[in-house]
């Protein structure tokens, strides 16, 4: 079920959304693509974060990836249905499922996966070679709340940035 926008987010929510933007930026200094995500407990407590690291050749080495190989090594069932991944941009079709395999709480995210399509029309950028499904579509019955207004534009920036970096990159590999 797709919950739109921010209206019920918590304070607590808002200042997980912010820190996955900040692991994000973490990741884009690092060279690599810009995602972060936390998960945290039903009581708001972080349980684990990580950011994208896809820039070592491991095209899946996503953190919503690396979120549900945690919680399934560290957490109950029901301690994993009450759990919440915030995450910088929506799940990708491989994430979504690794999400509903490892039983996972609700997803709350800044950016959709069609606004990261759109962005990278709008700058002729290459698609990927996944499908922009709706994390929802994936997993069935799956509580989702996003987009994120307030924050979509500091996400599309470094997603503008990564975008230029790499266009000068392969310029200067020609």
């Amino acid at each position: 079920m797709l919950h739109d926008g921010a209206m019920d987010l918590t304070p607590s929510d808002m200042e997980h959304l912010r820190r996955c933007v900040e692991l994000a930026e973490e990741s884009l200094e690092a060279q690599d693509e810009p995602f972060g995500s936390v998960l945290a407990n039903e009581k708001g407590e972080v349980l684990f974060e990580d950011r994208n690291r896809v820039a070592g050749g491991d095209t899946t080495a996503h953190p919503e990836i690396a979120i549900a190989q945690w919680a399934l090594a560290n957490l109950d069932p029901q301690e994993r249905a009450s759990s919440t991944v915030y995450t910088s941009g929506e799940h990708c079709p491989m994430c979504a499922a690794a999400h509903g395999w490892a039983g996972l709480g609700r997803i709350v995210y800044v950016a959709s996966a069609s606004m990261f399509e759109a962005w990278q029309g709008e700058w002729g950028a290459a698609r990927g070679p996944v499908a922009a499904l709706p994390a929802e579509v994936v997993v069935p019955g799956l509580f989702v709340q996003g987009p994120v207004d307030e924050l979509v534009p500091r996400v599309r920036y470094l997603h503008f940035r990564a975008f230029q970096e790499s266009s000068q990159h392969a310029a200067t590999q020609d």
